[in-house]
């Protein structure tokens, strides 16, 4: 039975990957592409907050920081240096890792709201610092003229190849992360979800624990970064905001505990939100416009009733289902 199970979950999970990767011989639309390239960057970013939140229990408002940190790092290096963009990822990567190896040190030894206001104030120390740091990002006017993404001297310049490029990192990262979970670590870190003082009694080190899966999604954020900064070209401290963390961690929310699944579907979801005129065909310019102002307020309210009335998010609610449609 659950050989048949896994069966069906591969050939569904291979219809997805089919589609996803299919879009861009459907359409030639720049637009669609380019705010399906943007959901792709967030998939990537919340699947370190999936581990995180949903299966470490821990809650970070500051990974718009490490977002922002592998940005300039792979965009300084790259236009500066002259280094190759793949140097650049690595750059962001390792520097986006070891960051959040030295934020976790001292913070996760916090629990719930102190941990918290920790990172906030990780992040908002971290947006000044982009502000400030002039010679590396810019300042506040940004950084612009970065390269796209090149291999072997090849320039990967279009839409297309752009989505293509960012959806294989996604799925990379995605395979990494559920392959996580599913081993000894990933139990670990439901354990320490379920219950601190009960696996603290088991003999788990739960702080080397919180750390590792700290300075993982740290790193997811910093390859989102270097992608975001090669693909649109342009960044400034405006990208890497309070706002973009509130985004992230009600993705992570809306998108519930235990599972990859919900937090990429939340992702999908509130990345296409600023971006309605993308998907929904003949919507006016002021209801998008509408939307946009009051996108914030959405977010919000969405951590909020996800808390209130679905506690467990888009993978509790289709969890429940599951478990009464085999019920009957």
């Amino acid at each position: 039975m659950h050989r048949n199970v896994d069966i069906k979950v591969a050939v569904l999970l291979g219809l997805i990957g089919a589609s996803v990767f299919s879009v861009p011989l459907l359409t030639a639309d720049r637009y669609m592409l380019r705010v399906l390239t943007f959901v792709g960057v967030n998939v990537i970013i919340v699947a370190g907050m999936a581990l995180l939140f949903g299966y470490a229990g821990q809650v970070s408002l500051g990974h718009a920081a490490f977002y922002g940190i592998g940005a300039y790092a792979s965009a300084h290096v790259v236009t500066v240096f002259g280094w190759p963009w793949v140097a650049g990822v690595a750059i962001a990567i390792v520097l986006t890792a070891a960051g959040g190896l030295l934020l976790a040190l001292p913070s996760l030894r916090l629990r719930g709201h102190y941990l918290a206001m920790a990172t906030l104030a990780f992040g908002e120390i971290m947006r000044v610092a982009f502000v400030e740091g002039k010679g590396v990002t810019g300042g506040p006017d940004g950084l612009s003229g970065i390269p796209f993404p090149s291999f072997l001297g090849i320039e990967v310049d279009s839409a297309g190849g752009n989505y293509w490029l960012v959806w294989s990192a996604a799925a990379a990262v995605l395979l990494i992360a559920s392959n996580l979970v599913r081993s000894r670590a990933g139990r670990a870190m439901l354990a320490l979800h379920g219950s601190e003082a009960g696996a603290m009694s088991c003999g788990m080190d739960l702080t080397g624990l919180k750390v590792r899966v700290f300075v993982i999604s740290a790193a997811f954020a910093g390859l989102a970064g270097s992608l975001y900064a090669h693909v649109v070209g342009f960044i400034s401290p405006s990208t890497f905001s309070l706002h973009v963390s509130v985004l992230l961690v009600a993705m992570a929310v809306l998108g519930g505990t235990r599972s990859l699944a919900g937090p990429v579907l939340a992702a999908v979801i509130l990345t296409m939100i600023p971006f309605a005129d993308a998907v929904i065909p003949g919507l006016s310019r002021s209801a998008v416009e509408t939307i946009q102002e009051w996108q914030e307020d959405v977010y919000g309210l969405t951590i909020i009733a996800v808390m209130l009335f679905v506690p467990g998010g888009i993978a509790g609610a289709l969890r429940r289902i599951a478990a009464k449609g085999s019920v009957r």
